[in-house]
């Protein structure tokens, strides 16, 4: 009898055992590269850049690929349904972010709206953005300050005197347009210019200068950590150390301009000069004190100065490199213009609607050939869900390789063609998936309309101002760089000269 009973429990555990396994089987996984290494995953097939080699195991297993990152769970997604199936049907289970290293030290411990896990804080965080901080009436305000007009005709006017009576000069313009985008930043969240002329204070410009090279050359650095947790506990990397000294140092910064701005309202000050991000924030401050900490603050002004500063700036200089080896298209946009605005007034914000062309060619730069981000933000799955048929365990990290769909032979005729032309229809195109640059759903990117405004107008003055050229016969070297926002391996060299039909107005600025 005791035997019997003994034997009814084993056989009931090994139907468990069965019932276990065979549910797990079940489950299918998206197809992966055959042999995944102890501890290292399939980090040995990566090369850089990163987008290239996901899009060519996207080719060979197709558009949901299952891979590992050392340790982390990793689906790529390479194509318009799986990615709009991730963003609709399952956009609530993909709203979080993966805890990696950049976003405790520069993230403020993932409390920020760029690495806040999804939840009541982070909705709060995105409604500041959305509303608050990057709504259309809230950048008109800026724009009424002038900033972005005011920056971009301080870049026309530093271009004109260098011309020397109307000749081509020869200009390095990675640096202009991450200038003007660091200018027009940070006069939006805080009132200052710290590049060109007029810098009030040199040694706080000085210091914010070094804070942001600083931060650009470690945000672009991969933390393997993230993906070998055993490599964090043989002790602090030398990539964290630098993290927390940059972090303390930011912090210092950022704190800085929040008194001198929380003293100004002090008085009466506040009256007599332009409203910032900051006042905005500090007002907010004022009806409930203990949410809106200075640390929310802080954390959304580098949210602020880093999403909006490199991304667009690269897009520039992607954009004139493009017209500069296409000299046919930077024609048509000078005739778009010239018929639209003609030679009496520098283009404004509220033409960019009456420019097609000049908006296709941004289109065709910044949402499909040179993505800002040709990987989205990366997504962690919340809870167990199917996509496209694949299971996709919790705890999975999502990413979206944006540059493999926006190059996809099968969905743009001749992709690697710069062809403004084919965004003549781009609203049914966004809305197939089809490319994906500001992200979409509940994560998707609240600084498109900023972005678009400021590349928008500054590309569109530089176009009507001056005319441009190659520095030699050559072709501008496309050589994709290294880092987060695929910048140029080759900063751009142009030579630029002041167009004879705008000299007079030049000459007036």
């Amino acid at each position: 009898m005791e035997t019997s009973t003994y034997s009814y429990i084993l056989l009931f555990i090994i139907f468990l055992f069965l019932k276990s396994y065979l549910q797990k089987n079940r489950k299918r996984l998206p197809p992966s590269p055959a042999l995944s290494l102890p501890i290292i995953g399939h980090l040995y097939l990566f090369k850089k850049p990163l987008h290239r080699t996901l899009a060519k195991l996207s080719d060979k297993y197709g558009p949901i690929v299952y891979i590992k990152f050392g340790s982390r769970p990793v689906i790529l997604v390479s194509s318009p349904s799986a990615a709009e199936e991730c963003f609709t049907k399952h956009d609530v289970a993909f709203a979080n972010r993966p805890k990696l290293l950049a976003g405790k030290h520069l993230g403020y411990n993932y409390t920020t709206v760029t690495w806040a896990s999804y939840g009541s804080h982070w909705r709060n965080l995105r409604r500041i953005a959305s509303l608050e901080l990057l709504s259309s009436n809230s950048l008109q305000m800026f724009h009424g300050n002038g900033i972005r007009a005011d920056e971009i005709r301080s870049l026309v006017c530093q271009l004109f005197r260098g011309c020397n009576g109307g000749e081509f000069q020869g200009v390095e313009m990675k640096s202009k347009f991450f200038q003007l985008t660091l200018n027009v930043i940070m006069r939006m969240v805080a009132g200052k210019r710290y590049y060109g002329e007029d810098i009030a204070d040199l040694e706080e410009a000085k210091m914010f200068q070094q804070i942001v090279t600083e931060g650009f050359q470690l945000t672009g650095v991969t933390n393997v950590g993230d993906f070998i947790p055993v490599l964090n506990y043989v002790g602090v990397s030398k990539l964290e150390k630098k993290l927390i000294i940059l972090h303390k140092k930011r912090d210092k910064f950022l704190q800085d301009l929040i008194d001198q701005h929380r003293k100004m309202q002090s008085d009466s000050a506040l009256e007599k000069r332009s409203k910032t991000m900051v006042d905005v924030m500090l007002s907010l401050q004022g009806t409930e004190a203990e949410y809106y900490t200075d640390e929310i603050i802080r954390g959304m002004m580098h949210v602020m100065l880093t999403a909006g500063t490199d991304t667009s700036a690269g897009t520039m200089e992607w954009a004139l490199s493009l017209l500069l080896n296409n000299p046919q298209a930077l024609a048509k946009a000078q005739t778009e213009i010239d018929n639209q605005i003609g030679e009496g007034r520098l283009i404004k914000e509220s033409d960019l609607a009456k420019l097609p062309y000049l908006s296709s060619i941004i289109y065709e730069t910044l949402l499909r050939l040179y993505p800002a981000a040709p990987l989205l933000a990366p997504h962690e799955a919340s809870d167990d869900c199917t996509v496209a048929g694949f299971h996709v365990p919790r705890g999975t990290m999502l990413l979206v390789n944006v540059w493999a769909i926006q190059n996809d032979p099968k969905l743009w005729a001749e992709p690697e063609q710069f062809k403004p032309e084919r965004f003549q229809n781009v609203q049914g195109e966004r809305d197939g998936f089809m490319w994906l640059p500001f992200g979409t759903g509940r994560r998707g990117c609240p600084g498109e309309g900023l972005a678009n405004r400021i590349v928008g107008l500054a590309l569109g003055s530089l176009i009507q101002c001056f005319e441009w050229e190659r520095p030699s016969e050559e072709m501008i070297d496309m050589s994709i760089g290294t880092g987060l926002t695929m910048p140029k391996a080759q900063p751009l060299l142009a030579k630029c000269r002041p167009r004879p039909t705008m000299l007079a107005l030049l000459s007036q600025l």
